[in-house]
């Protein structure tokens, strides 16, 4: 699950908990678009539904794309190639396993504030003509923080990496792939928040707020 705080121009209320189980869920994303030679704030569903798709439905299974397929899998090579975006979130959730089930807890920068995750979108168009952008956010083995609680964890990008990423910066492909890999520990910190956010109908600021564990 990705908190989404997106907001302003879009109209997008701030949500503190977008769920897996609700994909189709709308997102802002980072693009940049070389018509335009800008970047754009673009709101998309989640889950990538390729260009080529037959059907909607793909969008289920493509939630996330492994950094160690981008350029091969069939469903991102293109993406790969000439539409990667980034996703604007202040943390994401991982459960850890205990003895007396799961924990979740939330993961954000050391120093706060936004970062982004790598992520690839594409267009596709219905029967009907109707248009939907889609993405799917990329994925990392985890670093050490995040392994003690995922073995898989989003792919982190820094400031000075946002150029490349977008297609701003002509690169060869290797150069941008080699972006993809575990965002560093020290600069990250991970807290245990209430179980609440495990349910999909509760989207408040307390989700994220740290909770004292017995």
């Amino acid at each position: 699950m990705i908190r989404s705080t997106a907001a302003g121009e879009l109209s997008i209320s701030p949500r503190y908990r977008i769920s897996l189980s609700r994909p189709t869920s709308a997102i802002a994303t980072a693009c940049f678009f070389f018509g335009d030679h800008q970047r754009s704030l673009e709101v998309m569903r989640w889950g990538l539904i390729p260009f080529c798709a037959k059907d909607e439905k793909i969008g289920f299974s493509t939630i996330n794309a492994r950094a160690e397929e981008v350029d091969t899998k069939p469903a991102f090579r293109e993406p790969f190639r000439q539409r990667r975006c980034l996703v604007p979130v202040e943390n994401f959730y991982e459960w850890q396993k205990t003895g007396k089930g799961k924990q979740p807890y939330a993961v954000g920068l050391k120093r706060g504030g936004l970062m982004a995750l790598a992520g690839l979108w594409d267009t596709w168009r219905s029967s009907a003509e109707e248009r939907i952008r889609s993405f799917t956010i990329i994925t990392t083995p985890p670093n050490q923080l995040c392994a003690k609680l995922h073995n898989r964890m989003p792919a982190v990008l820094k400031p000075d990496a946002w150029p490349l990423w977008l297609g701003e910066q002509p690169a060869e492909l290797a150069k941008v792939k080699a972006l993809l890999v575990p965002y560093p520990s020290d600069d990250m910190i991970a807290w245990p928040v209430s179980p609440r956010v495990g349910d999909v109908k509760n989207n408040d600021p307390g989700l994220v707020e740290p909770i004292t564990l017995p």
